[in-house]
């Protein structure tokens, strides 16, 4: 299916694969499609909807500068996928469940993170020489950090954690009843630190120098500017964080499955793949940078993940490289009401009625993350069948959240 419609209300144009654009999230795009450094229009994914300064489910190119608030402060939350050699009737109930309440002794989930389990050895080899540089320039991030919720042991602690909201773990079959593990997660409370950080200074620069902007939350830091490179060192410090991060939990998850389950190996089929996050790519001819808020790389023949509510479908997908929305698709269905109108429009009977046959939390706690909450998948998958074509459809059925 093309592009459903065009908005040339901004400098440069902003392409949207749906017709249901909330009139909030119509504004920000506009907002964004003003600004000099984009080239040359702006792409929203079929999921798109409300988000902080810059919509989620948008594809932004920037010349020769990056906008901290689009990237966000979940920066390279992502969601990682591999099957495994089991099939359906490897799995029952009593199983899953013992399965369930195992990821949840091995895996910390919401503010919680690692106590007992010797995680910094393998976490200080790979981070920590590049977050002291970080730090020593810009020691403000760690006193942000001490100030959130979850403070204690650090970020060497919440490497392979869960986090909370709409993050999961989840074991799957696909359309050949084979058992798929798949999970979501990003770079925790250092990234969360991180991304306030330059998100705040990317402001106080932009005030300084009389920048004149449609929204504050879109300051941008320019290349050759006094903060440009560090923040284009610490994003990309806590991109491979978040990807590291799922790495390790999806090995504490295959464990606590091998504790319950038969015997099993993981297929050649795994996926790794960020969708909050910034690079440097070439489009239309020109090197730009390319953020993508809510939205996955779609390269021709790049694999990624689509994942639907606790629910719904999701997808293994196939990238067509499509130019015009920058190789991009969307990373999943998208709210379509905010967490508070959710908690007040549907009951504990609902979540449990919406998740028949999954095993998952069915209380009040994550009665935000109910399917009903967000946009039909299988709309969302019509709305980009130019942008990707699908290689597996996956149904879960045990769910972890926070």
């Amino acid at each position: 299916m093309p592009i459903l419609q065009e908005i040339a209300e901004g400098r440069v144009p902003v392409k949207v694969y749906t017709r249901e654009v909330e009139p909030e999230a119509r504004a920000q795009l506009v907002n964004v499609a003003r600004l000099p450094i984009v080239h040359p229009h702006v792409a929203a994914m079929p999921d798109v909807h409300l988000g902080i300064g810059a919509t989620v489910g948008s594809v932004i190119p920037t010349r020769r500068a990056i906008i901290p608030a689009a990237v966000g402060v979940d920066i390279g939350c992502g969601m990682m996928a591999a099957r495994l050699s089991l099939q359906a009737n490897d799995l029952d109930e009593a199983r899953l469940r013992r399965v369930y309440a195992q990821i949840g002794r091995d895996v910390p989930v919401g503010f919680a993170q690692h106590t007992d389990r010797d995680v910094r050895a393998h976490a200080a080899r790979r981070f920590q020489k590049g977050l002291r540089r970080i730090l020593e320039r810009h020691p403000d991030i760690e006193k942000r950090k001490a100030k959130a919720k979850g403070k204690g042991a650090g970020w060497a602690h919440q490497l392979g954690t869960l986090g909370g909201g709409n993050h999961f773990i989840e074991v799957c079959l696909d359309e050949s009843d084979r058992v798929w593990v798949m999970l979501h997660s990003g770079s925790r409370g250092i990234g969360n630190a991180i991304g306030t950080y330059f998100i705040a200074l990317a402001r106080r620069d932009a005030e300084r120098s009389q920048l004149q902007l449609p929204d504050r939350d879109l300051a941008y830091f320019a290349e050759g500017a006094q903060h440009f490179d560090d923040y284009v060192e610490a994003v990309g410090w806590a991109q491979d964080y978040a990807r590291a991060n799922r790495e390790e939990m999806m090995d504490l998850v295959l464990e606590a499955l091998h504790r319950h389950l038969p015997a099993f190996e993981v297929t050649d089929e795994a996926v790794n793949c960020h969708h909050n996050y910034v690079e440097r790519e070439e489009h239309y001819g020109e090197r730009v940078w390319v953020t993508r808020k809510g939205a996955i790389r779609a390269r021709a023949g790049e694999l990624g993940i689509i994942p639907g509510s606790m629910g719904a479908r999701s997808y293994i997908v196939r990238g067509k490289g499509a130019a015009e929305s920058f190789h991009s698709c969307a990373h999943g269905a998208g709210r379509r009401m905010s967490r508070n109108a959710a908690q007040k429009a549907f009951s504990v009977q609902d979540l449990e009625r919406q998740t028949e046959g999954v095993v998952c939390r069915k209380d009040k706690g994550v009665l935000d993350e109910i399917p009903a909450a967000y946009k039909n998948i299988d709309e969302v998958m019509a709305n980009q069948s130019d942008l990707v074509e699908i290689v597996h459809t996956l149904k879960q059925v045990l769910c972890v959240k926070g």
